[in-house]
């Protein structure tokens, strides 16, 4: 069973079952399958590099959508706001969600404050994915959620989801407050 976060003189330490690795590091692969462009071969290659994107429609997926918003309710400035953004953000989820996966490679995760900071953001991506795909609006939405406490109780796709977003919202939780600790105690 994980264990909570803690933060320690040498950074965040916590650990993880075998199970819960594997759990957390399939659910960052998905979220990067997500957030992952489709490769077009007519893309401008200094665009490319300069990280200016063609694309200013938001993503049809309401989870991408929930983890690339237009920053702007204004469709117009929307548009411009993806164009010139949006690659850099996925390219910078993606990468903190490697990073997350590889952390959780090892059963007791020894964080320095750039992988805490990476596992949280990694974790807070899956949260929305999940949260988007359980349909989490409201608060009386997030009760709803919330009555799923037993892993026995999983009988189908949205109890089992609802068990793994506890999960995931627990952790986050735990790295957080471990997070804040190490601030206040000065071990930054």
């Amino acid at each position: 069973m994980a264990t909570p976060f803690r933060s320690g003189r040498k950074g965040i330490v916590g650990s993880l079952e075998g199970p819960e690795r594997d759990l957390l590091r399939k659910l960052f692969r998905d979220v990067i399958l997500t957030l992952e462009p489709e490769p077009r071969e007519d893309e401008d290659p200094l665009a490319r590099l300069l990280g200016i994107g063609e694309e200013t429609e938001p993503p049809e997926d309401p989870a991408l959508a929930r983890l690339l918003p237009g920053g702007t309710a204004d469709e117009e400035g929307a548009a411009e706001f993806r164009r010139f953004t949006e690659r850099s953000i996925r390219e910078t989820k993606v990468g903190r969600l490697r990073m997350a996966a590889m952390d959780c490679e090892s059963g007791r995760l020894e964080l320095d404050d750039e992988h805490a900071a990476a596992l949280s953001a990694a974790l807070n991506d899956v949260r929305l994915v999940l949260g988007t795909r359980l349909g989490i609006e409201s608060e009386a939405d997030a009760a709803r959620i919330a009555e799923y406490s037993d892993w026995q109780q999983a009988r189908d796709v949205e109890s089992y989801m609802a068990l793994v977003y506890q999960f995931v919202s627990w952790l986050q939780e735990s790295l957080v407050e471990a997070m804040l600790a190490r601030l206040d105690s000065g071990s930054h």
